[in-house]
């Protein structure tokens, strides 16, 4: 037998978002679904795209050549609201102009944010201006990245890293260290913000535990690029549990 059927507008009503994940990150998928998934109907989709477990600056220009690939992977009868690429140390060496370009040449309506682009638009909105900067990379991928701050009009008021080049490691790094090395950046450096970067660090569960402790607002990049992605799309709710950025709109 045939039945009838009715459509409608389908699951994103309010917002529609993507993300391009590292095919080596283990840690963005589930935290972008804590940041959305309280939202009434906002749809969230993943593609991935290559990427070999040892992170240098070769292997992360790389994904600039594959974005496009891994973009058309998502549902194409979408119309996407945002699309995010998950990756703040190759979004550091590619450029946040080349990510959107790469982008928009499969969804051309789409705006197009990063971690890298999320964490300095965050920054900005919390008015940081002086970062204690946290990262689990080799120091030539750390330092690329705290270049494109300082060109954003950031000082570096601290760093430290983890010094881990392989991200199967990195995606095992305890909540427990990320929260020792937070509150070490904090307690040290005259800083009035902490950034933690790398989409595949373990952070959301700590920040307001960060912030609770250090009085200083914490920025990591899954956050970051979750809070821009949905200010972008024009969802202005505050999350509980997700930090100090959650709370703020996007002006």
């Amino acid at each position: 037998m045939k039945f009838d059927f009715e459509t409608d507008a389908g699951i994103g009503t309010r917002a529609t978002l993507g993300t391009i994940v590292l095919a080596t990150d283990e840690t963005l998928e589930p935290e972008m679904g804590q940041m959305t998934g309280a939202l009434d109907h906002v749809a969230l989709y993943h593609s991935r795209i290559p990427m070999v477990a040892e992170v240098s600056e070769a292997t992360l220009a790389q994904m600039e050549a594959d974005m496009p690939a891994s973009a058309a992977l998502l549902p194409r009868a979408l119309d996407f609201d945002v699309i995010g690429y998950g990756c703040t140390s190759a979004s550091s060496v590619i450029g946040s102009e080349n990510v959107t370009r790469a982008i928009q040449s499969v969804f051309p309506k789409a705006k197009v944010t990063n971690p890298l682009a999320g964490i300095i638009a965050a920054g900005r909105r919390l008015g940081i201006k002086r970062i204690g900067f946290i990262t689990p990379y080799v120091p030539m991928v750390s330092s690329r990245m705290r270049g494109r701050l300082e060109d954003a009009g950031f000082e570096i008021a601290g760093f430290g890293s983890f010094e881990e080049g392989d991200d199967r490691v990195v995606a095992r790094i305890t909540e427990a260290s990320i929260r020792s090395a937070a509150l070490r950046m904090a307690q040290g450096a005259p800083c009035d913000g902490v950034v933690i970067a790398c989409t595949n660090l373990r952070c959301l569960n700590v920040i307001a535990e960060i912030e609770a402790e250090t009085g200083l607002p914490v920025l990591s990049s899954n956050q970051a690029m979750g809070w821009h992605m949905l200010r972008l799309a024009g969802v202005q709710d505050s999350v509980p549990g997700m930090g100090r950025l959650f709370k703020c709109g996007f002006s």
